[in-house]
């Protein structure tokens, strides 16, 4: 019986109207659960373009597939259709790029006919995809960060903050040094590693008590350039 199921349902190379629309169906349906897994796990940066796309690109490759089917000359006469198409875009975030292969291959296997196995792969990734979301998988305790802090000429630029960094257990890596307001001033630029358990708002008051009160900026994640 799961031999029955899991296997080729258009082993027949004639397309025929009622063996389209379930693939057709099949795919929209498989590519509004990847859609939705994707959005559950990425509230915060999901665009609503890209769920959409999600949910068109496994009906695109299942007809493209059906179309083809098995003759060689459609093949290739799709292939140089295609060719003349160019997409030109940024390169994506690695957990966008391998949704697009996801659907991609729910697509293809709707349009082949593995009608199971397409159900199948598709439920078990979107499983795996929520338990990894969940017990947030690979995610970092600490953040790289980028902190800049006026200090007036008084103080050694080379020990000014190391206290501080000391006592909220800070790594950190002076990247660069340069005077402000006729040199009257100094604008210290350093790489810190700041755990989740750290207190930045107490971290940065420590600093405003060895600087005067002069300006600091805590950028959120670290730039090359200063």
């Amino acid at each position: 019986m799961l031999d029955a199921l899991f296997s080729s349902a258009l082993d027949d190379s004639t397309l025929s109207f009622s063996s389209a629309v379930i693939t057709i169906g099949l795919a929209i349906l498989l590519g509004l659960i990847i859609s939705l897994t994707y959005m559950k796990t990425n509230q915060a940066t999901y665009s609503q373009s890209f769920t959409l796309t999600m949910v068109v690109l496994p009906v695109i490759v299942a007809i493209i597939i059906l179309l083809i089917g098995s003759n060689i000359a459609r093949a290739f006469s799709l292939a140089g259709a295609f060719s003349i198409i160019r997409f030109r875009s940024a390169p994506g975030d690695p957990k966008d790029i391998a949704y697009v292969l996801f659907t991609m291959a729910s697509g293809l296997a709707c349009g082949v006919g593995a009608f199971g196995y397409a159900v199948l792969f598709t439920v078990i990734l979107c499983v795996l995809m929520f338990v990894l979301n969940r017990f947030n998988f690979g995610g970092k305790k600490s953040q790289q960060k980028t902190l800049k802090v006026t200090i007036p000429e008084n103080l050694s630029y080379e020990e000014a903050l190391n206290e501080v960094f000391h006592t909220f257990n800070i790594p950190f890596d002076l990247k660069k040094i340069r005077t402000t307001e006729l040199g009257s001033l100094y604008e210290l630029v350093y790489n810190v590693t700041i755990h989740e358990s750290v207190n930045q708002k107490q971290f940065l008051d420590a600093i405003r008590t060895r600087n005067g009160n002069l300006d600091i900026s805590l950028t959120m994640s670290p730039t090359t350039e200063y």
